[in-house]
């Protein structure tokens, strides 16, 4: 027996040493080599353990002695509580460590991790494993892109249909935004505590449940309600899409090919655009239920714009978890699992099915998160759920204030510029351009406006349309008017007597210092406040219109709809060429670049002085920043370690939000008053916010963290 010991600890020795020699080395840029008890996952080591685990046991046994004395008795060998010993001493020590060191140890064992994921990734290959998930993110993109015109297309309908005041039209026009601004931020910092796949599920779905119910409810309040939650849902899409796809590609097509994902944005502007420009006109593509429920074509157009929502959300349920992510919190096996698929899923479309997936071992973090396990005997349903959405949302929290800490404070305030003044700018002039060209329409039409003065009229019927008159000092007696119209037309100082209204619909139509004897009104909606500073004597209103009345042929603008479509299209240029370019050139000379050429285009904007003008210094524009979009997209994910990435997205996307609103209020005060002050605040903005860009850390070629 002491000669087997001997025996036995010459053979240990023998393996410590091997051991020794196969530890971590890094070699030239490539991680080579894994200790086994160091965290990794093994796959192909297992069985050489298993036969070594063999020898240990029979080592210093005698072929007729098998069984050391105590062994029925159930008292466990001394090795056997040695090798326990070695492998409990490192838990129990973790207890005593400080976080900072355990900290320490992570952000060590995530730097090893993210060159061994890019060596990973890169012999998974590019192909249709990328490809399908580019285009069911994509289809996630397009919804976002849609969600920003949808209601700008719908207002002038909506206006109609739900009675709305100015106040009211400019309060939709902005609850879109403070929804995905919310949704960016909570629904970005989801994402890194839940999953990419979820999280993107959970958006998709709300964005698709509310929007579908906005085109069903009535009443103005139940409208915006429903577009709050909608964009919040959708808010949430940008970050994670992002974050989402960077991680399954490797560091040469990264820039490339999430630039290519860009251009769905432009895809849903052009989607929304064509659906307007061929639902919302057609007045007959609705049905009506009794006289309070009316669902009208733009209602039809809303529902249309969810498609690419519920595609993508449908989609989605067949694409797999972030690799990556699943590492960070550990799950190893799944990862692995995954990756194969990629790697597998890649070969068969290049004819070679025979290419095997080499890798055995994937190094994971240290776990240091406290995560919280309720059983299911612990206090009441509701008590659990609620310690854990609180403790979530304070992991969430926790991530915002990393993004905060001194390591990645400089780049997040420096980001958290160039994206609100990019923002500021870019959505500022998207609604003064179409409010810009209405008001050239509007100066236009005033200019054709026809004067009558001191006609007379008597016992004639009025059963036509009269647009865009004014009358003035005129007198009918023993007229009628029945089934017209009245779009822009005013009465001043006119006298009706013994008139008969029956069926009258007007727009921008009032009596002013008029004298109104005995006149009947029938079916009209001529209510009292388009009577200004009148007298009305012996008349009588019956059966006054209830709701808001629609005429689609002349209240919505088509030129709107060629507008947002040219300026959706524009893009593709900018697009095309930020993405061939994105990895050559480098990302933050491409921001600067293009912010710095955004803000000359502005400065041509004091020459445009038409229709055709503001629509061509319009599309110049869009061409030149989406460049700068696509490169901001970029940076901000690859500035992030993978725990904190949809969280910072989120943030910055959250705060461009907060920048468009802040945009479309100032600029669309300014329409019809100077065009000096919209210019050069845009301007000043990018100038500003490019110069800024250029003092940022080049990305291009690290590798994602």
């Amino acid at each position: 027996m002491d000669e087997g010991y001997r025996n036995r600890n010459l053979y240990q020795r023998s393996r410590d040493s091997n051991q020794a020699s196969d530890d971590y080395r890094y070699q030239d840029g490539n991680y080579e080599g894994y200790a086994p008890d160091d965290g990794y996952y093994r796959g192909g080591d297992e069985p050489a353990h298993e036969e070594d685990a063999q020898s240990d046991v029979t080592e210093g046994h005698d072929e007729d002695d098998e069984v050391y004395e105590g062994e029925y008795q159930g008292i466990p060998h001394p090795d056997d509580i040695k090798e326990k010993q070695k492998k409990r001493a490192p838990a129990m020590a973790d207890e005593y460590r400080d976080r900072a060191d355990l900290m320490a140890e992570r952000m060590e064992d995530e730097e090893q991790l993210a060159h061994q994921y890019e060596n990973i990734i890169e012999e998974c290959g590019h192909g249709r494993f990328q490809w399908t998930l580019f285009f069911v993110l994509g289809l996630a993109l397009m919804a976002d892109g849609v969600e920003v015109f949808v209601v700008g297309f719908v207002l002038p309908s909506a206006e109609k249909d739900m009675c709305l005041t100015s106040s009211n039209k400019g309060m939709l026009g902005l609850i879109v935004y403070l929804g995905m601004m919310v949704g960016a931020v909570m629904l970005g910092g989801l994402a890194d505590k839940l999953g990419r796949k979820k999280c993107l599920i959970i958006s998709l779905a709300i964005n698709a449940a509310f929007a579908f119910l906005s085109s069903f409810v009535q009443g103005y309040g139940f409208f915006l309600f429903c577009r709050l939650i909608s964009g919040l849902g959708i808010g949430g899409t940008l970050p994670i899409v992002f974050a989402y796809f960077s991680e399954f590609l490797s560091r040469e097509k990264r820039g490339e090919h999430l630039s290519w994902l860009c251009m769905f944005w432009m895809i849903g502007g052009i989607f929304a655009s064509a659906m307007a420009w061929s639902i919302i006109p057609h007045y007959g593509w609705g049905f009506s239920m009794g006289t309070k429920y009316h669902f009208h074509s733009w209602r039809v157009f809303v529902l249309v714009c969810a498609l690419p929502c519920i595609a993508s959300l449908v989609a989605l349920k067949f694409m797999p978890e972030s690799p990556r992510f699943l590492l960070e919190i550990g799950k190893h096996d799944e990862a692995w699992m995954i990756l194969k698929q990629v790697h597998d899923t890649n070969m068969r479309a290049k004819g070679e099915p025979e290419r095997v997936f080499t890798v055995s071992y994937i190094k994971t973090p240290k776990q240091v998160d406290e995560f919280i396990e309720i059983q299911s005997s612990t206090g009441t349903w509701y008590q659990r759920w609620m310690v854990r959405i609180s403790t979530t949302f304070k992991q969430v929290w926790d991530n915002v204030l990393y993004c905060l800490t001194a390591q990645y404070r400089m780049n997040t305030l420096m980001l958290a510029v160039v994206w609100f003044t990019m923002a500021l700018s870019y959505y500022g002039l998207i609604v003064w351009f179409p409010d810009m060209i209405r008001y050239f329409q509007e100066e236009a039409y005033e200019s054709r406006v026809k004067v009558f003065d001191e006609e007379e009229v008597s016992h004639f019927t009025f059963n036509f349309t009269l647009e865009n008159q004014i009358h003035r000092n005129g007198e009918y007696r023993n007229d009628k008017f029945i089934g017209m119209k009245f779009k822009e037309v005013r009465f001043e100082h006119s006298l009706f007597e013994d008139c008969y209204f029956e069926d009258v619909t007007s727009s921008e139509t009032f009596f002013e210092n008029c004298t109104i004897i005995s006149t009947v009104f029938y079916n009209t909606d001529l209510y009292e406040h388009k009577f200004i500073n009148c007298r009305l004597i012996n008349s009588t209103f019956m059966k006054e219109k209830e709701g808001c009345h629609l005429d689609f042929e002349e209240d919505n603008d088509f030129l709107i709809y060629l507008v947002s479509f040219l300026g959706s299209l524009s893009v593709l240029p900018g697009n095309i060429i930020s993405a061939l370019l994105m990895d050559k050139i480098g990302r933050i000379k491409m921001i600067g670049g293009s912010m710095l050429i955004s803000a000359v285009c502005c400065f041509f904007l004091f020459f445009g002085n038409s229709e055709s003008a503001m629509i061509g210094w319009q599309c110049l524009f869009c061409g030149a920043s989406i460049a700068a979009w696509n490169a901001l997209d970029v940076i901000t994910v690859e500035l992030y370690p993978t725990d904190k990435r949809a969280t910072a997205f989120g943030i910055l996307n959250g705060l461009c939000k907060f920048g468009a609103i802040l945009g479309n209020s100032i600029f669309a005060s300014f329409v019809g008053i100077t065009k000096v002050v919209p210019i050069l605040l845009a301007s000043s903005a990018l100038v500003g916010g490019g110069l800024l860009a250029l003092r940022l850390p080049e990305t291009r070629e690290q590798v994602l963290m």
